[in-house]
């Protein structure tokens, strides 16, 4: 799969699904790479406010920061390790900015934002949102592998971060996570 890339509030996102090859993952119907970008002083991502009704979306940072504000009255910084989970349902408007705290500082941002359709029956649900800090998110171990189960279970290990349904489920179609 090839991820196409454009540029959004000033960094490069890369879309690798939907692609003609892979249309979703699951539930999952976007998912999207952002950066890495280097911010110099004055300089930053600045998304401003946009909708979302219907699905949810996860965004998680591996550098930088982020703070999402939106119609709830939420607002957040969200630091590498964390999830910012928002589920539109009936509708949301929120905006994502570099944070005041690092608007005079040269910062690189760098995550991934992915997009879950909502099961049609609850695609109306009452907006929300949720912020799960890294301290929070189960870190498992398997041989040399360290693997950080983000949402639902894997190895052994639950995240803590509640979802409307599963997110994937595994090829036999019996599993799901």
């Amino acid at each position: 799969i090839e991820a196409r890339p454009s540029e959004v509030g000033g960094i490069v996102l890369r879309r690798a699904v939907p692609s003609r090859a892979l249309r979703t993952v699951g539930a999952w119907c976007f998912l999207d790479h952002a950066g890495p970008a280097r911010f110099a002083p004055g300089q930053g991502m600045h998304v401003g406010p946009h909708p979302h009704i219907g699905l949810a979306t996860v965004t998680y940072l591996f550098e930088g920061a982020m703070m999402h504000r939106d119609s709830l009255g939420s607002e957040q910084v969200i630091e590498p390790g964390a999830i910012n989970w928002m589920t539109a349902g009936s509708g949301i408007v929120h905006s994502e900015r570099k944070p005041e705290a690092e608007r005079n500082a040269t910062y690189v941002n760098h995550g991934l934002q992915l997009w879950l359709a909502l099961p049609e029956a609850q695609q109306e649900v009452k907006a929300s949102f949720t912020h799960t800090p890294a301290r929070a998110i189960p870190e498992v171990q398997d041989g040399a592998a360290s693997v950080r189960v983000l949402v639902g279970q894997a190895f052994g290990a639950e995240s803590p971060v509640t979802t409307l349904s599963p997110t994937l489920y595994l090829e036999d179609r019996k599993s799901v996570v």
